[in-house]
């Protein structure tokens, strides 16, 4: 049976057609077979709401086996960090990958909508490996939000990607390799 991988795209209008599609075509790539990658199509990406976006990743995350690995990018990955916090998920996850995702509240950007919190880590589900990547090249979502997401979820691995923008220049080799890497886990 293959393993789930659920990714959610960032947001901005024409993001899941033209960006992030090369994303999860890269992603899948990297994988091979024994993966079946999920994209579904979040609601209104030129305005999102942050409230809708969680619903639809709670029904997205509903369809999953144990098991399953979550992969976020952007705002999407914010969505998932959060929506997890929110919501811990009825079925385990292998793992969550979060690509440079935007850090909400101290130190970061100011949202009345959401905050992401210094006790992240603490609400997230504590069996869970997370992993953090970010382009240093990165002109979307400031470097320093990676570090500001380490510190957390301080079990989280972090990884600043030398060269690679916002989009991580749409190779995500490192990405595969860590997911792939989950099977070797004791």
């Amino acid at each position: 049976m293959a393993t789930q991988v659920l990714f959610l795209q960032g947001a901005g209008e024409g993001t899941y057609d033209d960006w992030d599609s090369k994303l999860v075509d890269s992603l899948r790539r990297e994988l091979g077979p024994g993966y079946e990658v999920r994209y579904p199509r979040l609601p209104d990406e030129g305005d999102p709401d942050f409230g809708r976006w969680v619903a639809s990743f709670h029904q997205a995350l509903a369809k999953l086996d144990d098991g399953a690995v979550l992969v976020g990018h952007s705002f999407g990955a914010t969505v998932i960090a959060l929506g997890l916090a929110m919501t811990p998920p009825a079925r385990r996850l292998a793992g969550v990958f979060l690509i440079a995702p935007p850090f909400f509240g101290e130190g970061g950007w100011d949202s009345e909508e959401m905050a992401t919190g210094s006790d992240l880590g603490a609400r997230l589900p504590p069996e869970t490996p997370v992993r953090l990547y970010q382009g240093d090249q990165d002109t979307d979502v400031p470097p320093a939000h990676l570090g500001l997401y380490a510190k957390a979820i301080p079990r989280a691995v972090a990884r600043t990607l030398p060269g690679r923008d916002h989009q991580l220049n749409d190779d995500l080799s490192e990405v595969a390799a860590d997911i792939r890497g989950l099977a070797a886990r004791p």
